[in-house]
């Protein structure tokens, strides 16, 4: 009974999850072809070269950094929110969802080999990287039948009630 219940929370986690994987997958190339468009090649080179020379543990730290200064801007997101400027509050909290999920792309790109020379982030990113293949596994038949549904080309319920839906769509047109 209890696993039936919280099958909606575990497909909603699960495609939160899939959306922040999608963005990560998504914007990556995106941050590494502004990086190319914007004199950042040597910065990132720098960044490389410094990364190289610290210890694991440190370079845990460059990591974690740049996340810090995005938080005060979702704090500002939120603040509209709560003072009934949606529209603004919408695209200050995508800017910076956007914003933090590029440059921690950007930053894990660099210091990849030297965090994974920790067993335990090692570990931890093996985890993420199963529990994405899981939350995809868990996805994949909705999407299957979201695909379904909007293609109207099965047998099910929903294909003959979309098809319902169009038929009656144009008898009110050709009413007009």
């Amino acid at each position: 009974m209890l696993r039936r219940l919280l099958q909606p929370v575990w497909v909603l986690l699960a495609i939160i999850f899939l959306i922040e994987a999608w963005l990560w997958d998504h914007l990556e190339p995106i941050v590494a072809r502004v990086v190319a468009f914007i004199p950042l090649a040597r910065f990132k080179q720098g960044l490389t070269d410094r990364v190289d020379a610290l210890s694991p543990a440190m370079t845990l730290i460059v990591f974690a950094v740049p996340i810090i200064p995005l938080f005060p801007l979702k704090l500002v997101g939120l603040w509209l929110l709560t003072h009934e400027y949606w529209t603004s509050a919408v695209f200050t909290i995508l800017f910076a969802k956007l914003l933090g999920v590029g440059v921690t792309a950007f930053v894990f790109d660099v210091t990849r080999d030297k965090l994974m020379e920790m067993t335990w982030f090692e570990r931890l990113y093996d985890l993420v990287m199963k529990l994405r293949a899981k939350a995809a596994e868990l996805v994949n038949p909705i999407k299957r039948r979201v695909r379904e549904l909007i293609a109207g080309n099965g047998e099910g319920w929903s294909s003959r009630t979309l098809r319902l839906i169009q038929r009656f769509r144009k008898s009110v047109h050709e009413a007009r």
